[in-house]
C-alpha cells in the first residue's frame, strides 16, 4: 500500500476503526452535513442543507476515481463503508457506485450507514440491495420522539421509515443491523421500548445495537445512557439478537506510515468528519499515540482544534472560531 497521507481525497476517509466493521475505508457520497434529519446527537453538527431531493450531489465518476485509486493499492481493508457526514442514499447514483466497486473488486466488502429515511422509495431499497452489510437507524416508533430526536424534513415520519425497513428486509439477503440510539429522557422509557421491541420483532433483522452518545453531538444537552441502563434495555429487548456497541476496546492500528510526513493533514481532515479521541486519531495515521498527541498539541495551540469531553472520554474537534 502507498504510505503516503492520503489528504488528496475528497470524498473517501481513512481508513478508520469501525467498532462494528473493523478496518474501513469510508465513502463521503453528499456534501457536509446534507441530510434528510437533523439529529440531536449528530457527532457531525447540526444538518445544514435538510432535503428529502435525491440528486447527484457529488460526481460519481469523481467518487469512482478516487475508489480506484486507492483500492488499486489493495490496502488492507475488513470494508468499504457508504457513511460520512450526510445521508447517503440521497445520493442518486449510489448503486452505480456500489455496483462497481462490487464488479471490479469482488473481493471487498461493502457496507452502508443511512437513516433509513428514504427506504420507502423501491428503487433505493433496489439500489442498496447488493450491500454485504446495511446498517439502518430506528431510534423511535412513536411520532412525538421521532421529531424530538431527529428534527426530519418536511413529510419523513417514523411510520414511512418503519414500513420502508419491512419492506427492504422482506427481499434483502445481506446482513441487516439496526441501530436503536439512546438519547436519556426521549426514547427510553417503558412506553416507548415497549414500542421499539414489538416494531424490531416485525423486521426481519439480524442484529440490534445499542448506542448512545461517546462523542460531542449536535445538542449540548444530550447525555450518554449509562452502562447500566443500557444493559437494562439490552436485557428488556430480548429475545432480539440484540448487544451493546461500547466504546474501550482497545484500536487495531494501521499500518505504519512513513515517518518525516506532516499527520497535521490527516489529523484536520479526520475532525473535519466528527470529533475523535487520541486513539481514535492513532488508528487511523498508523502513529503512535505520543506523536498524535505532539500533533494535536500543536494544532490546539494555533487554535484550529479545541477539547471537549464526553463519557469520561477526550475527544478533539475543528474548532468553530
Amino acid at each position: 500500500m502507498d504510505k503516503k497521507l492520503h489528504t488528496h481525497y475528497r470524498h473517501l476517509f481513512g481508513p478508520v476503526m469501525s467498532r462494528r466493521l473493523g478496518r474501513s475505508l469510508g465513502i463521503d457520497c453528499v456534501p457536509h452535513k446534507t441530510c434528510t434529519l437533523n439529529c440531536v446527537y449528530c457527532e457531525c453538527g447540526p444538518t445544514t442543507l435538510l432535503t428529502m431531493r435525491r440528486r447527484e450531489y457529488v460526481p460519481a465518476a469523481a467518487i469512482i476515481a478516487e475508489l480506484d485509486d486507492m483500492l488499486g493499492k489493495s490496502p488492507i481493508l475488513d470494508v468499504v463503508t457508504f457513511a460520512g457526514s450526510g445521508e447517503p442514499t440521497l445520493h442518486s447514483r449510489l448503486g452505480e457506485i456500489v455496483a462497481h466497486v462490487r464488479a471490479k473488486y469482488p473481493g471487498c466488502t461493502t457496507a452502508l450507514l443511512t437513516n433509513g429515511t428514504l427506504l420507502h422509495l423501491k428503487n433505493v431499497r433496489d439500489e442498496i440491495g447488493p450491500f454485504d452489510y446495511v446498517l439502518p437507524t430506528l431510534d423511535a416508533v412513536s411520532q412525538d420522539v421521532f421529531e424530538k430526536i431527529h428534527r426530519p424534513a418536511a413529510g419523513v415520519t417514523a411510520s414511512r421509515i418503519i414500513a420502508g425497513l419491512r419492506d427492504f428486509a422482506a427481499g434483502y439477503r445481506g446482513r441487516l443491523w439496526i441501530e436503536v440510539f439512546i438519547v436519556p429522557g426521549i426514547n427510553d422509557t417503558g412506553w416507548e421500548l415497549g414500542l421499539l421491541k414489538e416494531t424490531l420483532q416485525t423486521i426481519r433483522l439480524d442484529r440490534v445495537q445499542l448506542n448512545t452518545l461517546d462523542r460531542p453531538g449536535a445538542c449540548d444537552w444530550v447525555k450518554p445512557a449509562t452502562p447500566e441502563r443500557l444493559r437494562e434495555i439490552a436485557d428488556f429487548l430480548r429475545p432480539l439478537p440484540v448487544e451493546i456497541i461500547a466504546r474501550g476496546a482497545p484500536p487495531v492500528p494501521s499500518q505504519e506510515i512513513a515517518g518525516g510526513v506532516d499527520i497535521g493533514p490527516k489529523i484536520i481532515a479526520a475532525l473535519k468528519r466528527r470529533p475523535c479521541t487520541v486513539d481514535d486519531l492513532a488508528a487511523m495515521c498508523g502513529k503512535k499515540r505520543v506523536e498524535i498527541q505532539k500533533a494535536l498539541a500543536s494544532l490546539e495551540s494555533a487554535g484550529t482544534v479545541v477539547v471537549e469531553r464526553v463519557g469520561g472520554f477526550t475527544f478533539y474537534k475543528i474548532s468553530a472560531a
